[in-house]
């Protein structure tokens, strides 16, 4: 009897050993997953600085610009061109703080198609 009650604790002990070794490997993975999602939210926050001038300019730039638009297909046409240009001003003078010529263009090109269109308008 007593052979088999070592028998049954040591079956108990090992049992528990299993438990603890698949328990650690769990643990592991857990903390494994918990780093590459934390690498994720590191690569995927802003990387332009909050708070500046450019920051303050980009922003009321993309309200003028959404404002442009709703203005335009409102039938406040003038309005929403002159919004949507004051916007396009505002990206350029953003790519040239920030050294991106392709916010520059962009900009630049729909803004003066966008000036072309207002003049032929007013004239």
């Amino acid at each position: 009897m007593a052979e088999e009650d070592l028998t049954t604790e040591a079956r108990t002990i090992s049992k528990a050993g299993a438990l603890a070794m698949e328990l650690s490997k769990e643990k592991r993975r857990l903390q494994q997953e918990l780093s590459e999602l934390q690498e994720e939210f590191e690569t995927v926050k802003s990387t332009t600085p909050t708070g500046t001038p450019d920051w303050y300019v980009k922003w009321v730039s993309t309200v003028l610009a959404v404002a442009g638009i709703f203005l335009i297909n409102a039938g406040l046409i003038h309005w929403g061109q002159g919004a949507y240009i004051l916007s396009t001003l505002g990206w350029c003078w953003v790519g040239m703080i920030w050294g991106d010529r392709a916010i520059m263009i962009g900009s630049s090109i729909s803004g003066t198609a966008t000036a072309m269109n207002l003049l032929t308008g007013v004239i």
